[in-house]
């Protein structure tokens, strides 16, 4: 019986491991800004998984606009707020990657994925 157990957690282990390298993996191989049902797949995938990006992207964000306090006060409530919605959003976009809804494959959420927030550059508040 343990040896049962044993292999479902490995499997479902091998499951999660195969979900996030899709994940990463399918937006990459879509293209830049080409919108498609892979990449709207891709995206839904990496919302769910690495959907917690969310929080230090958020109080990196608010910390660049209105400086470190407010950063680590309202940033932090934000990322948590936009934690949940980043998740519930990537799973509707993997159970409707099929259909083009909304038109064009557009996303749903910016930045379009949850590393969005790191790659920008902006002005440094003084």
């Amino acid at each position: 019986m343990a040896r049962t157990t044993t292999r479902r957690f490995r499997r479902a282990g091998a499951g999660l491991a195969l979900g996030a390298l899709l994940g990463l993996a399918l937006p990459q191989l879509a293209g830049a800004q080409e919108y498609t049902a892979a990449r709207k797949l891709g995206r839904g995938l990496a919302g769910t998984v690495t959907g917690f990006l969310e929080i230090p992207g958020n109080i990196t964000r608010v910390t660049q606009e209105r400086g470190a306090g407010m950063g680590f006060t309202l940033g932090f409530a934000q990322g948590l707020g936009k934690l949940v919605v980043r998740e519930l959003v990537g799973a509707y976009e993997i159970l409707t990657s099929w259909f083009e809804v909304p038109p064009g494959f557009k996303p749903i959420l910016e930045p379009e994925f949850p590393w969005g927030y790191f790659g920008e550059s902006r002005p440094q508040r003084r």
